[in-house]
């Protein structure tokens, strides 16, 4: 954990908020994990009461059956655990996987003619790369002491 002075993020002049960041790691850590992880649990929430229809809807596009029945299960369940702060590395790079997947299959900006649908692709591409580079600073970062995975460290 950063403690004050340890370790200045830049100048000194450029500094001030290292205190800030280092006095609430864990809370700003545990917001973190739970901003990140809702989308994932509240999407994967529908999906999940019908994996069938979700994983017809895939085949079509050409993924294979397995990763079909998966997808719906793996946004759910790594969502939750993001959320929870359970297995927190091993479910952002779960994530990080599934939202790379996610983006190519499903927000193919650049197949679409100009206009809005292929603007309404672009941003949803760039939200997935921008979400995907906030679960990889939370890999780096790990879940911080508000979490499970703190708790079954301690065992």
């Amino acid at each position: 954990m950063l403690r004050l002075g340890d370790n200045r993020s830049s100048h000194r002049y450029l500094s001030y908020a290292d205190g800030i960041a280092a006095l609430w790691q864990d809370w700003l850590l545990l917001v973190s994990r739970v901003l990140i992880g809702w989308i994932y649990l509240q999407s994967g929430a529908g999906k999940i009461m019908d994996p069938v229809a979700v994983a017809t809807g895939l085949t079509r596009r050409g993924v294979p059956d397995i990763l079909a029945y998966m997808a719906p299960f793996v946004e759910f369940f790594g969502g939750l655990a993001l959320v929870l702060g359970f297995a927190t590395r091993y479910a952002a790079l779960l994530l990080i996987l599934f939202t790379i997947i996610a983006t190519w299959i499903s927000h193919t900006f650049w197949s679409f003619p100009e206009g809005a649908q292929r603007n309404q692709q672009f941003t949803q591409f760039w939200k997935n790369v921008t979400m995907t580079g906030g679960i990889l600073a939370l890999f780096v970062a790990g879940p911080g002491r508000i979490s499970i995975d703190r708790w079954l460290s301690r065992r």
